[in-house]
């Protein structure tokens, strides 16, 4: 029987990725107990580590190596899980349940819920400003380069401001009325709130390994598509999907009366539009001559029941 190259690939990265993280945390008496014990219980709940694979699937289409980019790939799983973090607090998403569990702020309370979202991210950030620790001027130049893309990905024009969207059109704010969601305006949203990190991981991980403009720039595009395709399944499944098979609440969406795909769209339709951002995000990659890892990923993020 031959062997399933993503299923290895997958493997591997998530090992390699979770012993990384495991290392990076900070313990006491770095830091107090209580925190320690917070962050991980939130990192380590089970994730699928799609941000950082993504990071080493750039860097290794371009002929980098998994070990020269593990701490920015743990970067974006900190970062993802900040957002998860804080998304689930009553003032957000309200929700009780994450990757089949209780949610940070059920187990640990709302204050430290938010403390553990805010030291994830300030974590991040300084890990990839040590690592790698080498002083040479191309790989400070890449490291720059790279935190400023990771920053604007993470920040107001991206999942910051998606999230935003997001919140503001399921309880506007001041009583006013709730947003109208056209195809381009939930496009938007979902390009920042999801499809922005995850283009960045791709672009990060080709930058980090040195590719050349013209490279990165087909990357990008590629992992907008990839990020638009994800978020469209995720729409889908919290309408389709159980809450054991996603392991958090579904049909959140639906009862709060957020714009998804689904409710614009119909289901088959919207299935239909996920499948065409595929579809651009492998030409992106044959127009630059890259497959291998990220063209599987995109498959992946399209057909994944969870």
């Amino acid at each position: 029987m031959t062997a399933d190259p993503l299923a290895a690939f997958l493997t591997a990265a998530r090992a390699h990725v979770d012993a990384a993280l495991e290392r990076v945390l900070p313990s006491p008496p770095a830091c107090p107990a209580i925190v320690s014990e917070a962050m991980r219980y939130s990192v380590f709940a089970g994730g699928k580590r799609l941000r950082p694979i993504l990071v080493i699937a750039g860097a290794e289409a371009v002929g980098g190596q998994m070990a020269d980019v593990m701490p920015t790939a743990c970067c974006f799983e900190l970062i993802h899980t900040y957002s998860l973090v804080h998304d689930d607090l009553p003032a957000m998403d309200d929700d009780d349940l994450r990757r089949g569990r209780p949610t940070t702020h059920i187990r640990f309370g709302q204050g430290q819920a938010i403390l553990v979202g805010d030291g994830l991210l300030t974590e991040a950030f300084a890990w990839l400003a040590r690592e790698p620790d080498d002083a040479h001027p191309a790989i400070v130049a890449r490291k720059l380069q790279t935190i400023g893309v990771i920053a604007s990905a993470a920040g107001a024009a991206g999942m910051v401001g998606g999230q935003a969207l997001d919140l503001d059109a399921a309880r506007p704010h001041d009583g006013a009325p709730r947003p109208t969601f056209d195809a381009a305006a939930l496009a938007d949203m979902h390009a920042r709130k999801t499809g922005a990190l995850i283009a960045a991981a791709a672009v990060a991980g080709a930058t980090m390994s040195g590719a050349d403009a013209a490279t990165i720039r087909a990357v990008g595009v590629f992992g907008r598509e990839i990020g638009l395709a994800f978020q469209i399944v995720d729409d889908v499944l919290d309408v389709e999907g159980t809450s054991a098979d996603l392991g958090k609440t579904a049909g959140k969406d639906a009862a709060a009366g957020k714009p998804t795909y689904p409710a614009l769209f119909g289901l088959d339709r919207s299935k239909a539009l996920a499948a065409d951002a595929r579809g651009r995000a492998r030409a992106a990659l044959e127009t630059a001559r890259l497959g291998g890892h990220l063209e599987r990923l995109a498959d992946l993020f399209v057909q994944r029941r969870a």
